[in-house]
């Protein structure tokens, strides 16, 4: 089956009836996990960024605590899985500032992260990637905000 393009599906959408629309948004929700989340952010959690920032944070704070530390291999299957979670919610939000927010966050913990992290190659690799990441969406920030977000990068002993 060949999916339709955003355009055939919102043109097909705006012919429906309101009770038709809320049967196929609890039908698309029941399918897939992501769906789920991503209704449940734009519910309840896009009026209010910072409390969603903050619940993003605290999970991420539990999946460093879980991290296998016995082997290099686990830590770095951990920290990708870590990674790819943030940038799944920071999907959701579309809003640069929480995707800064939320890389800058990640960056900290890898950093203060122990074992140290310089003792591995992938996991400076992933480190160096996502501050260069960083760097390039504080640039297209206002100016406010691209000084805040230098002065947290230097905190973290790089500068741009």
């Amino acid at each position: 089956m060949k999916s339709a393009t955003v355009k055939e599906i919102k043109t097909e959408l705006s012919h429906r009836s309101h009770q038709e629309l809320l049967d196929l948004c609890l039908h698309l929700s029941r399918f897939k996990k992501e769906n789920k989340e991503l209704l449940t952010y734009l519910l309840f959690e896009s009026a209010n960024e910072e409390g969603y920032i903050e619940s993003v944070k605290s999970e991420v704070d539990e999946q460093f605590e879980l991290i296998n530390t016995n082997s290099y291999h686990y830590i770095k299957k951990s920290v990708r899985k870590i990674l790819r979670t943030i940038k799944k919610y920071i999907r959701y939000s579309k809003n640069k500032e929480t995707e800064v927010e939320l890389l800058l966050y990640f960056c900290q913990k890898l950093r203060n992260f122990s074992p140290y992290f310089k003792k591995n190659s992938v996991l400076q690799n992933i480190l160096f990637r996502e501050i260069t990441a960083i760097k390039k969406k504080v640039k297209a920030l206002h100016e406010d905000l691209q000084y805040d977000y230098e002065l947290e990068l230097e905190s973290l002993g790089i500068t741009i």
